[in-house]
């Protein structure tokens, strides 16, 4: 009660003092600039109710509820993400109670440098806004401190993108009391999920709050689920690479000695390299587990120029061999001299001599590449669905002690 007993004063005469804020870029560095008077005139019980609450040899327990409203920009190619949260933290502090019976208030309210408050600083953090720089604390008659944070940051998270643009990936925010050790206090959390709007390309499908075990530092860690709704990527890439493939089969149906089928390949390679250039550019890359597509979209390539390499090689063989002198006089002189063969024979000896080895070559292997195009595509498929990769630990976590200090 003597420790509260000059806040409430304060509190009760309204703050006719002004304490001017000294503000940093964020909350953790706003700094209050108390009048001298009220240092000098601060009883020892009050000045030690801005330090933490001592409750015995158990750490204090403060309770955090995270309440995780929108995450958007979501970018794969940066790896990081925004998001809106609202923090409700609440725990005991014995020194701030009083009797109801000789102050009749049930609730004060404080600013929240007049008490101690945990100072909480996001390891994955890039930047923080805290949407209230001097927020209020509420202190009941009991001892019980609530305090609401408002913030919204922007946080690397290792996406997990092999399987893009199918992707799930594991996004953590870890807070840290960098101000406290873990014998001092500790956090009980709870998340819930207000995201309600999913007209988005990433939507949380799963949220957790959990305290990490054996940390020098008190901490809790905020881990969320996201899902790629995949509608966007399936329209821009793999409908275009897949309508490129099925032109160039059914470019193999075009006879060898037209003019318009190399022109009609060499088109078709020269597109499919433009779109290639563009889709290097669009998907993220990474020193592990790289998106599958990035393979698949280079076997294609390779079909591609495949398939025009053929059609040039042989419609090239095909104009020689048509310029070339052909053996059909000798024959012509083979009928002369039989001038009676059978109705039947001659249809198809004509027939037989129309086809050059060439044109028999494109043949063969038109039916070989649709056969590959159809293996490969349910080779990808089955690769798709059976293949796994986790990327390796950060380098930090890979060292002998993590990230705990050698002894």
């Amino acid at each position: 009660m003597m420790a509260l007993w000059p806040l409430l004063h304060f509190t009760f005469l309204g703050f006719s003092i002004t304490w001017p804020l000294v503000h940093g870029q964020g909350f953790q560095e706003t700094a209050a600039v108390w009048p001298s008077l009220f240092n000098v005139s601060l009883p020892q019980k009050a000045q030690e109710s801005i330090q933490i609450p001592n409750n015995g040899s158990a750490p204090l327990l403060v309770d955090v509820q995270v309440f995780v409203s929108n995450v958007f920009n979501v970018d794969i190619l940066q790896y990081t993400m925004s998001s809106m949260l609202l923090l409700k933290l609440s725990w005991l502090d014995t020194r701030l109670a009083w009797n109801t019976s000789a102050h009749p208030r049930h609730a004060v309210t404080l600013p929240w440098d007049s008490l101690w408050t945990p100072r909480l600083t996001i390891l994955e953090a890039l930047w923080v806004d805290w949407r209230d720089q001097s927020p209020q604390v509420r202190v009941d008659q009991d001892g019980h401190v609530k305090l609401n944070l408002a913030l919204t940051t922007e946080t690397n998270c290792n996406f997990e993108l092999l399987h893009f643009p199918r992707d799930h990936s594991n996004c953590s925010l870890s807070f840290y009391a960098l101000s406290n050790t873990a014998m001092e206090l500790q956090f009980q959390t709870h998340a819930v999920n207000e995201i309600v709007s999913v007209k988005r390309e990433y939507v949380v499908y799963d949220l957790k709050a959990q305290v990490p075990p054996q940390q020098l530092v008190p901490c809790f860690r905020v881990k969320m689920s996201l899902k790629n709704t995949a509608l966007k990527s399936i329209i821009a890439l793999l409908v275009p690479a897949e309508a490129l493939l099925l032109a160039d089969v059914c470019g193999g149906l075009l006879p060898l000695r037209a003019i318009e089928r190399i022109g009609y390949k060499v088109t078709l390679l020269l597109g499919y390299l433009v779109f290639h250039s563009s889709l290097v550019q669009a998907l993220p890359s990474s020193s592990s587990c790289n998106p599958l597509l990035i393979y698949y979209f280079t076997i294609l390539l390779l079909l591609l120029f495949l398939s025009t390499m053929e059609t040039v090689l042989l419609a090239r063989s095909s104009l020689g061999a048509k310029s070339s002198p052909s053996p059909a006089p000798r024959g012509e002189q083979q009928e002369h001299g039989n001038p009676g063969p059978h109705p039947e024979e001659s249809p198809r000896g004509v027939k037989g001599s129309q086809r050059s080895w060439p044109e028999t070559a494109d043949r063969i292997f038109f039916l070989v590449y649709v056969v590959g195009v159809l293996c490969s595509q349910f080779i990808f498929a089955g690769i798709w669905m059976w293949a796994a990769c986790k990327s390796g630990p950060a380098p930090g976590e890979a060292a002998p002690h993590g990230r705990r200090p050698r002894p």
